[in-house]
Protein backbone atom coordinates (compact mmCIF):
# COMPACT_ATOMS: atom_id res chain seq x y z
CA UNK A 1 0.00 0.00 0.00
CA UNK A 2 1.38 3.32 -1.06
CA UNK A 3 1.68 5.74 1.97
CA UNK A 4 2.29 9.91 1.22
CA UNK A 5 2.61 11.74 4.08
CA UNK A 6 3.63 15.70 3.96
CA UNK A 7 5.06 17.77 6.95
CA UNK A 8 6.52 21.16 7.62
CA UNK A 9 3.81 23.82 6.39
CA UNK A 10 3.09 26.60 9.27
CA UNK A 11 3.02 30.55 8.94
CA UNK A 12 5.54 32.75 8.19
CA UNK A 13 5.85 36.56 7.46
CA UNK A 14 6.79 38.18 4.15
CA UNK A 15 10.43 37.19 2.88
CA UNK A 16 10.44 34.20 4.94
CA UNK A 17 11.00 30.81 4.68
CA UNK A 18 9.57 27.22 5.17
CA UNK A 19 10.72 23.56 4.41
CA UNK A 20 8.05 21.00 3.86
CA UNK A 21 8.85 17.28 3.60
CA UNK A 22 7.31 14.22 2.22
CA UNK A 23 7.92 10.44 2.90
CA UNK A 24 6.68 7.69 0.30
CA UNK A 25 6.57 4.52 0.76
CA UNK A 26 4.96 1.57 -0.79
CA UNK A 27 6.62 2.30 -4.17
CA UNK A 28 7.61 -1.62 -5.75
CA UNK A 29 9.83 0.36 -8.62
CA UNK A 30 13.61 2.27 -8.02
CA UNK A 31 12.57 5.32 -10.07
CA UNK A 32 9.30 7.56 -9.92
CA UNK A 33 7.65 10.93 -10.04
CA UNK A 34 7.78 12.95 -7.12
CA UNK A 35 6.08 16.20 -6.80
CA UNK A 36 4.63 19.03 -5.19
CA UNK A 37 0.92 20.98 -5.91
CA UNK A 38 -0.76 23.81 -4.21
CA UNK A 39 -4.50 25.34 -4.10
CA UNK A 40 -5.98 28.37 -1.95
CA UNK A 41 -9.40 29.21 -2.78
CA UNK A 42 -9.34 30.84 -5.20
CA UNK A 43 -6.91 28.91 -7.74
CA UNK A 44 -7.10 25.66 -9.58
CA UNK A 45 -5.08 23.32 -8.02
CA UNK A 46 -1.23 23.97 -9.30
CA UNK A 47 1.91 22.05 -10.23
CA UNK A 48 4.55 24.02 -7.38
CA UNK A 49 7.33 21.32 -8.65
CA UNK A 50 8.03 18.04 -9.16
CA UNK A 51 10.43 15.92 -9.96
CA UNK A 52 11.90 12.50 -11.61
CA UNK A 53 13.87 10.26 -9.23
CA UNK A 54 15.55 8.46 -12.05
CA UNK A 55 17.61 11.44 -13.49
CA UNK A 56 16.93 14.22 -10.92
CA UNK A 57 14.97 15.69 -13.63
CA UNK A 58 12.80 18.91 -12.44
CA UNK A 59 9.78 21.12 -12.97
CA UNK A 60 9.25 24.23 -11.65
CA UNK A 61 5.83 26.46 -12.12
CA UNK A 62 6.48 30.27 -13.46
CA UNK A 63 5.63 31.78 -10.17
CA UNK A 64 8.50 29.78 -8.52
CA UNK A 65 10.96 32.08 -9.80
CA UNK A 66 13.62 30.29 -8.21
CA UNK A 67 12.27 31.04 -4.79
CA UNK A 68 11.56 27.47 -4.41
CA UNK A 69 13.99 23.98 -4.39
CA UNK A 70 12.77 20.64 -4.78
CA UNK A 71 15.36 18.39 -3.94
CA UNK A 72 14.94 14.80 -2.37
CA UNK A 73 17.27 12.60 -0.03
CA UNK A 74 19.56 9.31 -0.59
CA UNK A 75 17.46 7.01 -0.42
CA UNK A 76 14.88 8.77 -2.90
CA UNK A 77 11.28 8.36 -0.68
CA UNK A 78 11.54 12.15 1.05
CA UNK A 79 10.81 15.08 -0.60
CA UNK A 80 11.66 18.12 0.19
CA UNK A 81 10.82 21.47 -0.93
CA UNK A 82 12.47 24.66 0.48
CA UNK A 83 10.49 27.79 -0.03
CA UNK A 84 12.70 30.90 0.42
CA UNK A 85 11.78 34.49 0.04
CA UNK A 86 7.76 33.32 0.69
CA UNK A 87 4.92 35.71 -0.32
CA UNK A 88 1.47 36.21 0.83
CA UNK A 89 0.46 34.51 -2.78
CA UNK A 90 2.40 31.92 -1.67
CA UNK A 91 -0.77 31.08 1.08
CA UNK A 92 -2.11 28.01 0.34
CA UNK A 93 -2.34 23.97 0.84
CA UNK A 94 1.00 22.19 0.03
CA UNK A 95 0.16 18.76 -1.55
CA UNK A 96 2.73 16.31 -1.92
CA UNK A 97 2.19 13.53 -4.98
CA UNK A 98 3.70 10.49 -6.11
CA UNK A 99 3.55 8.35 -9.12
CA UNK A 100 5.50 4.80 -9.95
CA UNK A 101 3.96 4.63 -13.30
CA UNK A 102 4.36 7.98 -14.96
CA UNK A 103 6.94 8.25 -17.39
CA UNK A 104 10.11 11.05 -16.88
CA UNK A 105 8.60 13.14 -20.16
CA UNK A 106 5.50 13.07 -18.28
CA UNK A 107 6.61 13.81 -14.97
CA UNK A 108 8.00 17.06 -15.66
CA UNK A 109 5.39 18.61 -17.15
CA UNK A 110 3.32 19.28 -13.75
CA UNK A 111 0.01 18.52 -14.19
CA UNK A 112 -1.32 17.41 -10.87
CA UNK A 113 -3.72 14.81 -12.89
CA UNK A 114 -1.32 12.58 -13.76
CA UNK A 115 -0.37 11.75 -9.98
CA UNK A 116 -1.87 8.76 -8.29
CA UNK A 117 -1.30 9.16 -4.70
CA UNK A 118 -1.85 12.32 -2.73
CA UNK A 119 -0.95 12.85 0.90
CA UNK A 120 -3.38 14.88 2.78
CA UNK A 121 -1.77 18.46 2.42
CA UNK A 122 -0.35 20.86 4.56
CA UNK A 123 -1.37 24.46 5.14
CA UNK A 124 1.58 27.04 4.72
CA UNK A 125 -0.21 30.80 5.44
CA UNK A 126 2.00 33.78 4.81
CA UNK A 127 1.60 36.93 6.13
CA UNK A 128 2.29 40.59 4.79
Amino acid sequence: QVRVVESGGGSVQTEGSLRLSCTVTGFTRSNFCLGWFRQNPNTEREGVATIYTGDGNTYYGDFVEGRFTISQDNDRNTLFLQMDSLKPEDTAKYWCAADENLPAQYCIQGDHRTFEHWGRGTQVTVSS
